[in-house]
């Protein structure tokens, strides 16, 4: 008897030493969440939330003017600056669209070109990694002034046309509707490439080799090892490109802003959604509009990012 009840009691001890320090052992790891997790719910949902709240109220400069209830989404619905139906050039949100639908898969297919390029056995690779992404370390503000001062109709673009075509070339091409948001589109495509291939590379190089050598037994092509080995295990890199891409091209501000001095001209050609929110904020202090906006901005990133999720399928993309 007094072994059993010498073993009870050590078996106690150990199992209230253990339970003490598993204890511990979350305290601590909660101690080191808390601050981020307390920085997320201050800056991301806090503000969400917020936004979502005044969206329903006529909310001005000197604070709540009165409550309106769906109002400010019913106006938004009608609001033909915003988008339009049939879809036409010159609303924010199909401006928007048509520069996501453009820009997405082409500044994908370039990264990964130059991943693909990058990672395989050649001299240097390491200065070209550095080189393709190098423009994505540099601030969007300075490229685009560059580039304003590249694309004006007197500036090296032009020249350099001029003297391939043997007649001068005054191309505005960021003061004309029918080239200005195309433009901002060649310009992301380049500057934001080099992140693009760092993604795809990183994918690239979690692929196994044994892969490749049996491919390579079978004496199979280059071509078809791409599309038959390469790109299908790309899927979870795509699946990642891609929201972060999109998201990316929706919440298109800078380089808009820019270009057309915050107006989203010439005849509302480079207007996006998020500069149309900045002028209804900032510009007519409708900040229960503006609010309006971002919330349906955000619904519909967040349905277009759900709608990835399936097309990718939850096996494959590995979570």
């Amino acid at each position: 008897m007094a072994v059993a009840a010498e073993t009870r009691r050590i078996r106690t001890r150990r199992f209230q030493t253990t339970g003490s320090a598993k204890l511990r052992e979350a305290l601590v790891g909660y101690s080191f969440v808390s601050l981020p997790l307390l920085f997320f719910f201050l800056f991301f949902l806090f503000p969400i939330g917020y936004a979502f709240y005044i969206s329903f109220y006529d909310w001005g400069i000197i604070g709540k003017l009165g409550y309106v209830g769906t109002a400010n989404y019913r106006e938004l619905w009608h609001d033909k600056l915003f988008w339009t139906w049939p879809p036409a050039r010159g609303s924010a949100m199909w401006n928007t669209l048509y520069y996501t639908v453009i820009v997405v898969p082409a500044q994908m297919a370039l990264g990964l070109s130059l991943a693909l390029a990058v990672n395989a056995r050649i001299r240097g690779k390491t200065f070209f990694r550095a080189a393709y992404y190098f423009p994505s370390l540099t601030s969007s503000a300075a490229i685009t002034a560059i580039a304003i001062y590249i694309l004006n109709a007197d500036g090296l673009l032009n020249a350099g046309l001029s003297a391939v075509q043997g007649h001068p070339v005054h191309t505005a091409w960021f003061g004309q509707s029918n080239t200005a948001l195309e433009s901002i589109m060649g310009l992301n495509v380049w500057t934001t490439s080099g992140t693009i291939m760092l993604f795809y590379l990183a994918t690239l190089q979690s692929i196994p080799t044994d892969v490749y050598e049996a491919a390579a037994i079978d004496g199979t092509s280059r071509w078809r090892i791409f599309w038959k080995i390469t790109f299908p295990l790309l899927k979870p890199g795509h699946f990642f490109v891609a929201v972060l891409s999109i998201i990316g091209c929706l919440k298109l501000f800078d380089q808009a802003y820019i270009v057309s001095s915050g107006k989203g001209g010439p005849a509302y050609s480079t207007e996006t959604a998020v500069l149309y929110l900045y002028q209804t904020a900032i510009g007519d202090y409708r900040w229960g509009y503006a609010a309006t906006i971002g919330i349906v901005l955000f619904a519909i990133i967040f349905a277009i990012t759900l709608i990835q999720r399936l097309i990718f399928g939850k096996a494959e993309i590995g979570y």
